[in-house]
């Protein structure tokens, strides 16, 4: 199936995962070792607008292509994992690309 709702999900994960790496690996050793916590405060907010848009991918992907709740879970868990996304992408591209 290579539905146009996945591809979207697909990039959408990918920025917020993205997002993810920068906040926890430039980020927060800046705010610690470089002493400039404002650099979390603007990629922190960043990262949790690009969070909630991808939850808004995950229920519009479920809407379109009829996930069950294992794929729905599973795109929400691998949100807080650093490279969980990457993995579910390969997967998702498996499954339904």
């Amino acid at each position: 199936m290579n539905h146009p709702s996945v591809k979207r999900f697909r990039i959408a994960g990918l920025i917020e995962g993205g997002s993810l790496l920068f906040l926890l690996f430039i980020a927060m050793p800046l705010k610690y070792f470089a002493g400039l916590p404002e650099v979390v405060t603007v990629v922190g907010s960043i990262h949790g607008f690009l969070f909630i848009t991808y939850l808004g991918f995950i229920a519009y992907t479920t809407y379109k292509i009829r996930w069950s709740l294992i794929w729905v879970l599973g795109a929400f868990i691998v949100a807080f994992i650093p490279f969980g996304n990457i993995w579910l992408d390969q997967r998702v591209k498996r499954n339904f690309a």
